[in-house]
C-alpha cells in the first residue's frame, strides 16, 4: 500500500527557488506558476525537501520532529554540510568503539536509551522504510532473565550436537550445520553453561545492566542492513555517551530459532531480530587505538 502523501507546503513562504523539486526522489513536487506544489501521489517522507528548503515553506507530517530531540545533551538543529566535520574525529571515534565485556553494576536510565534509540534512526533505510524496531531492556534483571532462557536455548542444542546420529543427519540432509556449530562452538558455549549455572557468571551479556534488541518489520525493503545500520548508529553514539558495548550473536541466533523468547520480549512473530546489543557503564578503559586485520580489497575491472 502506497502511503499517504503529507507534504504540504506554504505558498506565501515559498520562493519558487526549485531546489525541493530538484532534489524529491518520488517527484512529488514540481513548480506551478512559480510556486512549489504538490503534484505527485507517492512520497517517501524522506524529508529532502524539509531540509533544503531556504525559507522554511515546507511540512512533512509523517515525520516526527522530537526525534531529533534529546534529553541528554543538545542537538545543534543547522545541517552539517559536506565536509565540514573532521575526518580524523570521527575516524578516532569509530575506531575507539570497542565490545565491552565488563560493566558497573550501574543502571542506564531511560532517557539515555531512548536517545540512543533516536540517534540510531538517523541511518538510512531502504526506500526509507524506517521498519525498524527496538525493544529496551532497561534493568538488569529482565537481561538475567533473558541470558537464563537463551542458556536453556543452547543447552538443547548442545545436548542435541553432542548425539553423533543427529550430527550425520545434519550431514546428510542439513547442509552440516550441526556439525559445524559442534566444532565451532560446542565446547565453548558448554564451558560457558557450567559457569553460568554453577557460578552465576555471565558470559552472554556480560553483565551489562541494559539491552536493546533490534529488529525489523515484515514490509521494509531490505530490512537486514536497514537494522544493522542504525545499530552501529547506537554503538557510536554509546561510546559518545559514555556508555559501553558488545553485540551479542548468540542471542540473536536463539531469539530467531525459539519463538517463544521473543513472544516473551513482546516481539511480533513476524518480526526478525538483527540484532541485541549489551550496553552499560564501562568497567575497563584503554590507552590506544588498535587496527584490524588487513582487509580483502578489489579493484572492480583489473584483470
Amino acid at each position: 500500500m502506497t502511503p499517504p502523501v503529507t507534504t504540504t507546503i506554504d505558498p506565501e513562504r515559498c520562493s519558487g527557488c526549485g531546489q525541493c523539486v530538484s532534489v524529491c526522489p518520488d517527484r512529488t513536487i514540481s513548480l506551478e506558476e512559480g510556486r512549489a506544489v504538490v503534484s505527485g501521489d507517492r512520497c517517501l517522507a524522506c524529508g529532502h525537501c524539509l531540509a533544503i528548503c531556504p525559507s522554511g515553506a515546507i511540512r512533512v507530517a509523517a515525520i516526527a520532529a522530537d526525534t531529533l530531540t534529546f534529553s541528554t545533551f543538545t542537538l545543534m538543529p543547522e545541517w552539517l554540510p559536506w565536509g565540514d566535520f573532521d575526518p580524523a574525529a570521527l575516524v578516532r571515534l569509530m575506531a575507539s568503539r570497542r565490545s565491552c565485556r565488563n560493566y558497573l553494576e550501574r543502571p542506564v536510565g531511560r532517557e539515555l536509551l531512548l536517545d540512543l534509540v533516536k540517534a540510531g534512526i538517523t541511518a538510512p533505510s531502504g526506500t526509507n522504510s524506517q521498519q525498524w524496531t527496538f525493544t529496551i531492556l532497561d534493568r538488569r534483571r529482565q537481561v538475567e532473565q533473558l541470558g537464563g532462557r537463551i542458556a536453556g536455548y543452547f543447552e538443547k542444542l548442545n545436548r542435541l550436537a553432542a548425539n553423533p546420529l543427529a550430527r550425520l543427519i545434519s550431514l546428510l540432509f542439513g547442509g552440516n550445520a550441526l556439525g559445524r556449530y559442534y566444532h565451532r562452538y560446542y565446547h565453548s558455549i558448554g564451558e560457558g553453561l557450567r559457569e553460568w549455572r554453577e557460578g552465576g557468571r555471565d558470559r552472554l551479556f556480560h553483565g551489562a545492566p541494559a539491552a536493546i534488541v533490534v529488529g525489523g518489520g515484515p514490509e521494509a525493503s531490505c530490512p537486514a542492513e536497514d537494522a544493522l545500520l542504525a545499530t552501529q548508529n547506537i554503538l557510536l553514539a554509546a561510546h559518545a555517551l559514555g556508555l559501553g558495548t558488545c553485540l551479542i550473536g548468540f542471542a540473536v541466533a536463539a531469539l530467531e530459532r525459539q519463538p517463544d523468547l521473543k513472544r516473551d520480549l513482546g516481539i511480533p512473530r513476524e518480526e526478525k531480530v538483527y540484532a541485541v546489543i549489551a550496553l552499560g557503564w564501562p568497567a575497563e578503559k584503554y590507552q590506544r587505538l588498535c587496527g584490524r586485520k588487513p582487509p580483502l580489497v578489489r579493484w572492480a575491472g583489473n584483470h
